[in-house]
């Protein structure tokens, strides 16, 4: 994977208002950490930084940060501004502004290997869907890898075209670029074909709500007419006995 370059000044003042005033300089506030190591709090232009994500691999772009800015005649500052690999593990957006808030970096070893998720790309149209009208779902969106960091693709594509409807792409059926593990579990769906969702005529469910409307219509006269016919034979009954004490 390429590596990109990025300008970073140490800044000390940490907090709400000094990063306000960063922000409003043009510069984007953001820290780079690694395990067991001190975090150092940093500033980026923010145009050099849209430039850096404005690549192929987003967010697993590799970044060579060119740390510059504190104290010259401190230790402190001279082992901060040490140039650093690093990968971005978090940005943090405006919820309105289109606006980058903060960065985060992860410093890492080029001999050792990462965790992190890939996009999968859907290459090709599926035969169930351009012959059969069936529909593509695409589930899983991100696959989790292991690899170097020299090694981290930019994506992973998944062909589906001789998918027919019923038939899926599990984990276990894509192919890995050399070098990259994947850690998702074998059996898991990538994207399936299904059955094309036909919906009925408006006629058709009025008629299918309709129908046991008039059905139970139907049983109620009936019981109702049943009803009727035995309330009328015992009236008959006492009418022809009263005949019968006349004579």
């Amino acid at each position: 994977m390429e590596k990109i370059q990025l300008k970073a000044e140490v800044r000390e003042d940490v907090g709400k208002k000094p990063s306000k005033k960063i922000r409003n300089e043009g510069f984007v506030p953001a820290i780079v950490y690694k395990e067991g190591k001190e975090t150092v709090s940093l500033k980026i232009n923010e145009k050099e930084l849209l430039r850096a994500l404005d690549t192929k691999a987003g967010t697993n772009v590799l970044i060579g940060l060119k740390i510059g800015g504190g104290d010259k005649d401190s230790k402190d500052s001279k082992d901060k501004s040490k140039d650093r690999t690093v990968l971005i593990k978090e940005v943090q957006h405006h919820p309105i502004k289109d606006r980058i808030l903060h960065v985060d970096f992860q410093e890492i070893s080029l001999t050792e290997k990462l965790t992190l998720d890939v996009p999968l790309v859907i290459k090709g149209q599926a035969e169930g869907v351009v012959k059969e009208e069936g529909v593509l779902e695409h589930v899983l969106w991100e696959i989790k890898v292991e690899c170097l960091p020299a090694d981290i693709p930019e994506k992973i594509e998944v062909d589906v075209t001789s998918l027919k409807i019923g038939d899926s792409i599990l984990v276990k059926d894509i192919q890995a670029p050399t070098g990259v593990k994947i850690l998702n579990a074998p059996e898991q769906t990538v994207v399936t074909v299904k059955m094309p969702h036909v919906e009925k005529p408006v006629e058709e469910v009025a008629e299918a709500v309709t129908e046991p409307e008039l059905i139970r219509e139907k049983k109620e006269k009936e019981d109702l007419e049943g009803e009727e016919e035995k309330g009328a034979a015992p009236a008959e009954d006492k009418e022809a006995k009263k005949k019968e004490e006349k004579k």
